[in-house]
């Protein structure tokens, strides 16, 4: 799962920026005015923080690969700029600068992409190689863009219009087009995979109609709606594990949670109630009805909801199993993590059992700024940087091969992250022996 906006509102002077769940929802990351913070998120009673990052100020993107100890950070001083950090040494792995201003950042064990509002770059996550640059891609002034988390196929998915809600879904590791899928009428506001890759949720600016497709196909297998009255702002969607629940927030009060379940036709026999008779009359009906009417009677609702004690704040949702238990997660930009508990089998009203303060009030933060000592202050890193500027879009992709970290402080040709690392299981940057030195190679 992958879920990171920029949280503005009333709270953004207290120095709240950015959140980002990392793949499979262990972990919180936020950038603030000071650095970023990563929070575990694997107990429901208390949030440790991880680590606490001051390499550059103004985080407005923040992005942990899985576990590790690799991540990606992107400053408000420094837009056009990558750095890639060992966060548990200290260390800077490399940085990689671009002809525009960085708008999202995507990761799995595979690769790592950079959008920009009119481009995309791959990257090999292993040695940072830059594999490719879709060049003159439609406006995308969000950076909207989703990338599986599973490695083994690593879709992307952007805006293939800047005018309708048009999908393009890209082969990450073939380096090809997969698909078109003509999703909405109106231009994209969300995009998310599920954990296999196998399914891709998105929503329109309208924000009424979350689709679910089949990836590679492109075939609808779901439709929800999430409103009629009024339009609103997706900020961002999310699968469970599983697949089997989807869920969507919002600028408006209230978190959906929908149900993805096909309807069984001998369900309906097995239980001839009245509302299975009037649903068939319907189902019949919506034949020689206009399209639109059509596609609303087949549309389902919400099986779960959150309301939340605000508005009009952003906030990015996810779906967790913690402590063996399913729940939602909410981080929203007054400043807090809101986990809820979720009902699998009726669903309803989820219940809050937990509010956690991502970061002290601007007054807390002032007195302990006053206080700290030299040594309290992670050194800044001095390695220079190991990247050429990519590119400029009239000039082919650069194919040099960037310069990876090893134990003895310096920079050599080679790989970033070892081989080894990239077994069935997460990326392990904790160990003490991994990145050996690594000798000269030919590029």
């Amino acid at each position: 799962m992958e879920s990171q906006d920029v949280l503005d509102g009333p709270e953004m002077h207290r120095g709240f920026i950015c959140a980002s769940f990392n793949q499979d929802t262990t972990s919180l990351s936020v950038g603030t005015k000071t650095g970023y913070r990563l929070f575990s998120v694997t107990a429901v009673d208390k949030l440790d923080c991880i680590h606490e990052g001051v390499e550059c100020p103004h985080v407005y993107i923040v992005e942990r690969l899985f576990s590790s100890s690799l991540v990606v950070v992107v400053s408000l001083s420094m837009p056009r700029r990558m750095n890639v950090y060992h966060f548990k040494k200290g260390t800077e792995i490399c940085n990689y600068s671009y002809s525009n201003n960085i708008l999202s950042v995507r990761l799995n064990r595979q690769r790592l992409v950079v959008c920009l509002e009119e481009s995309v770059y791959i990257h090999n996550i292993k040695d940072m190689k830059l594999l490719k640059t879709l060049l003159n891609t439609p406006t995308n002034p969000s950076g909207l863009c989703a990338l599986s988390v599973n490695h083994s196929n690593s879709y992307l998915a952007y805006p293939g219009s800047a005018t309708i809600g048009e999908i393009t879904v890209y082969d990450a590791n073939n380096l090809s087009t997969v698909t078109l899928i003509q999703a909405h009428d109106s231009p994209l506001a969300a995009l998310t995979f599920s954990a296999s890759g196998t399914k891709l949720a998105s929503a329109s600016e309208k924000g009424t109609v979350i689709r679910v497709f089949s990836i590679p196909e492109g075939q609808r297998l779901f439709e929800f709606r999430r409103g009629m009255k009024r339009y609103v702002s997706i900020s961002s969607l999310s699968f469970s594990a599983d697949a089997q629940f989807l869920c969507a927030s919002s600028n408006t009060e209230t978190v959906h949670i929908f149900k993805l379940e096909q309807h069984s036709p001998s369900q309906e026999e097995e239980s001839p109630t009245w509302s299975a008779y009037v649903g068939k009359m319907f189902t019949a009906a919506s034949t020689y009805l206009p399209t639109q009417v059509s596609d609303m009677m087949h549309q389902d609702r919400a099986f779960a909801t959150v309301r939340l004690n605000m508005f009009g704040l952003k906030n990015i949702c996810a779906l967790a199993t913690i402590q063996k238990l399913p729940r939602l997660l909410v981080a929203s930009s007054d400043g807090y993590l809101y986990i809820y508990n979720v009902d699998p089998q009726d669903g309803g009203e989820c219940v809050l059992v937990r509010r956690h303060r991502l970061f002290e009030s601007s007054e807390e933060q002032g007195e302990q700024d006053e206080d700290a000592k030299p040594d309290d202050v992670s050194p800044q890193p001095a390695t220079q940087s190991y990247a050429a500027t990519v590119a400029l879009p009239s000039t082919p992709p650069s194919s040099t091969t960037l310069m990876g970290y090893s134990e003895d402080g310096g920079a050599q040709k080679g790989e970033v992250i070892p081989e080894h690392e990239f077994a069935e299981g997460p990326v392990c940057l904790d160990d003490e022996n991994e990145f050996p030195p690594v000798g000269n190679q030919s590029n």
